[in-house]
Order: C-alpha cells, then structure tokens, then sequence
C-alpha cells in the first residue's frame, strides 16, 4: 500500500503537518514581530527570553526548516536527473538546513538562558 518508494505517503503527510503547524506559528511570529516594532534591543531580548516565546520561536524555526527541506527534496527529485547531483544537492540541502536549524536554536537558547 506505500507503492514501489516505500515513503512518498509519509513524506507526504509530514509535509502537511509542518505546513498546518506553521500557519498558525507565522501568525504568531509576526504578531510578536509587530508587538516588537519599536521596542528597544533590551525590551526585544527580554521579551525572546520569555519561556513562552523562546519555545514558540524555536517550534518555528523547526517546522520551518523541515519543510523547506522536504519541499526542496521535492524539487531536486524532480528536476535533476544525474544521480551524482541529485545525491550530491540532497545531502548539501539536508546539511544546510540542519545546520540553519542548530544555529537558530543555538541563538534563542543563548538569549534564553542567559537573558
């Protein structure tokens, strides 16, 4: 019943879950984006600090980053038909977004815990 990849269903619904959860996750970051207009950098800090928004920001950038690299395994699967360069773009797409994500969480832990 998973056809002959064995995961395109899978992949599938994990990417309609990260594209639910960030609909609702973008209105709230730019809801706080807005709410932070103006605000000074001690103010921004301290508001990212808050337990609260520290884990929102941080489901964000999760979903964020897992979505775009699901959409852009999508799209070297389709348009690039050299197995060299579709392996080669998959792991630098994989690598890239993992990367992006640590550094992202690495910052709002940062400010955190030590804000």
């Amino acid at each position: 019943g998973l056809g002959s990849a064995k995961y395109g269903t899978q992949h599938f619904i994990v990417q309609r879950i990260t594209a639910i959860a960030l609909v609702f996750l973008v209105v709230y970051v730019v809801g706080l984006v807005v709410c932070l207009v103006g605000a000074d950098y001690a103010t921004a800090r301290a508001t990212v600090a808050h337990p609260c928004h520290a884990i929102l920001l941080s489901a964000f950038l999760v979903a964020m980053f897992w979505h775009a690299q699901l959409g852009l395994q999508v799209v070297i699967e389709d348009y690039f038909h050299v197995r060299w360069q579709e392996l080669s773009l998959q792991i630098l797409v994989r690598f890239a977004t993992l990367m992006a994500t640590l550094v992202a969480l690495f910052a709002i832990g940062r400010i955190a815990f030590t804000g």
